[in-house]
Formats: C-alpha cells, sequence, structure tokens
C-alpha cells in the first residue's frame, strides 16, 4: 500500500515542476532571441553565376523592398575556404548595405559547399578573373545597376580588389577591410607579432625566423613540399596543397595595380589589434599610391583583423553567445554604420567630379606617408606566406 504523499513532498514537486516549467520558457525565450537576432532586413536569393566557362554558386542580397536596379558591393573573401555567407558573418554588412539601397554578391570559394574546382589551386589573378566574370554576369541583370557597381573586400583581398580595378575600369568604389600590401612583409610582421603576443624568447624568435627564412629561399627556387619537409621538418600544418598555393602567390604586392583605383571612392579600414596585417605599412601604400580626396582611412583602435571587437574575440565562450544572440555586436563601434554612410555618399556620376564624404568613426587625418602608427596584438590567423 501507497504511503499518502506529505504536504512537504507536494511542496517539493510542485517546485520542481515549476523550476522546470521556468527552463522550458527561458530555453524557448533564448531561442526566440536567437531566431529574431539572426533575422535580417534583406531578402537573399541563391544563385548560380555563370560566364566565361566558370560556375559560381552563390548568394545575391537585396533590399528588401523595391524592384531595382539596385547598386551593387561585390564581395571578395580573405584566406581560407569560405563560403558565401561567411558562415553567417557577412549578414550584418549585407543588411547594412541594403539600408543604403545596396544589394551584395557573394560565392563559396571553388571546392567549399561543392562547388567546382579547389580555391587552393588560384592565383590572385585566377581569383580576380573570377570576380571580373561575376560582374559581368550581374551587370546583365535587371535588378541591378550595372553602372554603379563596386568592391568589398577582406585581408587577403587587398592583393584582389586593385586587379580586379585594372581588368574592370567600370569599377565605382572599394572598401578594403585589413588588406595586406606585400607577401613577404605582411608575413614576417603575421609571424613576428604572434611570437610577441606568445611570449616566445629571443631564441624561439631567432628559431622562427630561420625556418621561415629556409622557406623563403625554397619557394624563390619553386621546390617541391617534398624538399621543404626535408629542410624544415616538421611542417607545422602546411600541407602539400597549400605549398602549391603559397609557391603560386609569395611574390604578391599590391603597389603595382594599386593605381588603377586612383580617383576611385576608397574606403580603407584599419585595427588597432590586427597581428596579421602592418595597418602602419598598409596605410603609408595606399596614402602613396592613392594621393587625393578618394580616400578615406578609417581606424577602428579596439578591432581585430577582422573588426571584430578585442575583448569579445579575447574570449571564446563570449565570441559564440554574442554570435549566436547578438551578432550585429560582433563589429567595432561605428564599423557597419560608417560602410553604410560611405555607400550612401558614394557619388553616381563618378568620383573624380564629386568625391564622397569620409565615414564618421575616427577618421584619420592626412599625414606623411611613412609616418608609423603604434600597433597592439591580437586577432585571427590570417595567411602567412611560410
Amino acid at each position: 500500500m501507497r504511503a499518502p504523499r506529505t504536504p512537504r513532498r507536494r511542496r517539493a514537486v510542485r517546485a520542481v515542476l515549476a523550476t522546470l516549467a521556468a527552463l522550458v520558457v527561458v530555453a524557448a525565450g533564448l531561442g526566440g532571441l536567437v531566431v529574431w537576432q539572426n533575422t535580417y532586413e534583406l531578402r537573399e536569393e541563391a544563385v548560380t553565376v555563370r560566364q566565361a566557362g566558370r560556375t559560381l554558386d552563390g548568394v545575391l542580397a537585396l533590399p528588401r523592398r523595391g524592384k531595382g536596379p539596385f547598386p551593387l558591393v561585390v564581395f571578395v573573401h580573405g584566406d581560407g575556404p569560405v563560403d558565401a555567407t561567411h558562415d553567417t558573418f557577412y549578414r550584418p554588412m549585407w543588411e547594412a548595405f541594403a539600408r543604403a539601397g545596396y544589394a551584395s554578391l557573394s560565392w563559396n570559394k571553388p571546392g567549399v559547399h561543392g562547388s567546382p574546382g579547389d580555391w587552393l589551386d588560384q592565383s590572385m589573378d585566377d581569383r580576380a578573373d573570377e570576380a571580373v566574370d561575376a560582374i559581368a554576369w550581374a551587370r546583365k541583370r535587371t535588378d541591378i545597376d550595372g553602372g554603379r557597381i563596386g568592391l568589398w573586400g577582406a585581408s587577403q583581398a587587398g592583393w584582389v580588389l586593385p586587379k580586379i580595378a585594372a581588368k574592370d575600369p567600370g569599377i565605382r568604389f572599394a572598401i578594403a577591410v585589413s588588406p595586406a600590401v606585400n607577401w613577404h612583409r605582411q608575413g614576417r610582421y603575421n609571424l613576428l607579432a604572434e611570437l610577441r603576443r606568445d611570449g616566445a624568447s629571443d631564441a624561439e624568435v631567432a628559431t622562427a625566423l630561420r625556418r621561415r627564412d629556409t622557406g623563403l629561399a625554397l619557394l624563390g627556387r619553386g621546390a617541391s613540399y617534398e624538399e621543404y619537409v626535408r629542410a624544415v621538418g616538421d611542417p607545422k600544418g602546411m600541407t602539400a596543397a597549400r605549398w602549391r598555393f603559397v609557391s603560386k602567390n609569395h611574390t604578391a604586392d599590391a603597389t603595382a595595380d594599386l593605381p588603377a583605383l586612383r580617383g576611385t571612392p576608397v574606403l580603407l579600414v584599419l585595427a588597432g589589434h590586427d597581428v596579421n596585417v602592418d595597418t602602419a605599412d598598409t596605410e603609408a601604400a595606399y596614402r602613396r599610391l592613392l594621393p587625393g580626396r578618394a580616400l578615406h582611412v578609417a581606424h577602428y583602435p579596439d578591432a581585430t583583423h577582422g573588426l571584430v571587437k578585442h575583448a569579445v574575440e579575447d574570449s571564446p565562450l563570449r565570441l559564440t553567445l554574442t554570435a549566436l544572440c547578438a551578432p550585429r555586436s560582433l563589429f567595432a563601434a561605428g564599423f557597419l554604420a560608417d560602410q553604410r554612410h560611405f555607400l550612401a555618399s558614394v557619388a553616381t556620376e563618378g568620383a573624380e567630379r564629386r568625391p564622397p564624404h569620409p565615414p564618421r568613426h575616427r577618421p584619420s587625418p592626412p599625414s606623411e606617408p611613412d609616418r608609423p602608427r603604434p600597433l597592439a596584438a591580437a586577432g585571427p590567423h590570417l595567411d602567412s606566406p611560410t
């Protein structure tokens, strides 16, 4: 015979049930928050770009209202196997651009999500040709204003954006986020910055530099991957495919092609906590090669290489929670708004006749081209030549 429940037991059961109900409500609320925060004010269309024998799988993000034709921002990825949305990282920018009346076009790198090819087989010229073909495809669409197409690119794209402009004189603007200029200088800066960040000893720094010099000497004479492994021992993440990619691109230097952007509105975006790219070197090169009012430089002292807030990126838990629950808050203060204002101010009649207003967040005053700027170190890993 079962013993009757006492008042104390009934209260305990009710407390447990109430706690479970509260947890269900909280979970449902958090789920709703995540969905709401990851819903963007734009229209996304999956597209297949077929042009000049090339097939690209991508996304065209359009303003929520209107039929166009809309001006277009073409996204050029940085290093790595990046998909069209960059794991949703691009969507807050697409939304900001849509609010300025712009569409955005992005695509999977070759070999990503089933796209044909392999991005590790590409040179920087190959990447530029790919973008030029995508732009030609976009100009055929009735919802795109073919006379108002520009570029957005980050990091490794610093070697690609100027090549696109050299190949397509119809490019009307460019946003360059943490762009690299010279592969060898960038690689050395990246290596030393990471060693400093990690507290390496002088002996460890000397060893790393000797290893790098060995790798560069091998690249210079076209050595095979097997020769590289024999020379350095542990390849430390350098695969045969990656060695092939580096062999094709280690002489990259944007200075030859940057003059193609003269007179074109360019927003150069630089971060204060960039261990991947020497922002002082980049700014000096851009100011030297793109003189005049069309170049605008915006500094974000608290940002990392990817323009994520340093304090957020420095904490894996905070980074994950922010990406899930408040993705627009990942970025440095003003980054999204400044790009939107830049795009809104780009004059339709051309950069030389009517340059746009500079961004409102921390614009850089005119300076001598080679004046160094102090940098702090932290940020995601980009592309090191060896």
